[in-house]
């Protein structure tokens, strides 16, 4: 039986599991939080003075922080490209309406709930060019990504099990930094989206456990080329108005990894993590192909690590077209 079978296989094997999955790892739509309970009420009549205080707080902020946070609000923004792109892989099937579809689906409205919430923040804040801010969200979905996984899901749910803890390491450290500054509200906010992104790594790396079990090789294989190719960033086509595709995205890292929001150590922490959480060490019955793959695994972290500690970040802001300079005091 081919690879490409024998995967929709495991998928399907994996279907029954997924209900499961989804009242384990997902919330009911009339529980779970929305943007609005963090946002001044625009129906209240204090409505003004709580934006004006809002806006009062958001002046502290330094300029990094907000090119990161925008850079973080354009990522969640352009979910319809990430929804579009699981809907694809082999085993969720879109028309059917199997229990993976439902999964990706109820998954995208969690995930929808973050972009929501932070632009509104923005616009309300008063501190970012949010026309520039739109343009870069537009350019994202129109220029879609490719983040090296083609419709496989082991290697799609390797590549989720990742950029999840990733989100999760941004929007929290995000808060933290906003609550040094004295911005609660702000600070709420991203240790909210910092919640369901945790909550959404542990399902999708559930799933691969999952997986683990029944095709080991195969997995192991599919996580070694992930970790070789280099997780990509979602945003990794990033650009402002009139530049071109990719241009802005070293610039936007550069200030997450600058504030420390989200550096190169944090990208090997989470390979650390996710090799320990799949307990690669432990796995057995492995074909000689992945025994290689497995070798070269458990010791890519410390190799990386080395790498990551010769990393010179430039001490200069790049001024964005979405922040300008003269906004930030």
């Amino acid at each position: 039986m081919s690879t490409h079978n024998i995967r929709l296989e495991v998928m399907q094997f994996l279907e029954n599991k997924v209900e499961g999955f989804m009242d384990e790892f997902l919330i009911p739509i009339e529980k779970i939080w929305q943007p609005s309970d963090f946002l001044p009420n625009s129906e209240d009549e204090n409505f003004f003075e709580e934006v004006k205080e809002l806006r009062e707080i958001a002046k502290d902020l330094p300029y990094d922080f907000w090119v990161t946070l925008v850079g973080d609000t354009i990522t969640e923004e352009a979910l319809p490209t990430y929804e579009s792109w699981l809907m694809d892989v082999d085993g969720v099937g879109q028309v059917e309406n199997n229990p993976w579809s439902k999964w990706v689906r109820q998954w995208t409205g969690e995930e929808n709930r973050h972009g929501d919430l932070l632009n509104k923040y923005l616009y309300l804040s008063g501190r970012v060019n949010m026309r520039e801010v739109e343009i870069t969200t537009q350019h994202l979905i129109a220029d879609g990504f490719d983040i090296g996984t083609g419709r496989d899901p082991y290697k799609n749910f390797v590549y989720t099990s990742f950029q999840e803890l990733a989100t999760y390491i941004s929007h929290n450290r995000v808060s933290q930094i906003a609550k040094q500054y004295g911005d609660k509200k702000l600070s709420k906010i991203c240790k909210m989206i910092a919640g369901d992104e945790m909550r959404h790594h542990h399902a999708y790396s559930e799933f691969v456990t999952q997986i683990f079990k029944v095709d080991p090789s195969e997995m192991l294989l599919a996580f070694n080329y992930m970790m070789k190719q280099k997780i990509v960033m979602p945003a990794q086509f990033l650009r402002e108005s009139g530049e071109k595709i990719s241009s802005a995205f070293l610039n936007f890292s550069d200030s997450a990894q600058r504030i420390g929001v989200y550096t190169a150590s944090d990208y090997v922490d989470i390979m650390q993590k996710l090799i320990e959480k799949w307990e690669i060490d432990k796995l057995s019955g492995l074909t000689d192909e992945a025994e290689k793959a497995r070798d070269y695994l458990m010791k890519l972290p410390a190799r990386m690590a080395k790498v990551s500690e010769r990393l010179v970040i430039p001490a200069e802001s790049t001024i964005f077209k979405w922040v300008e300079p003269a906004m930030i005091k």
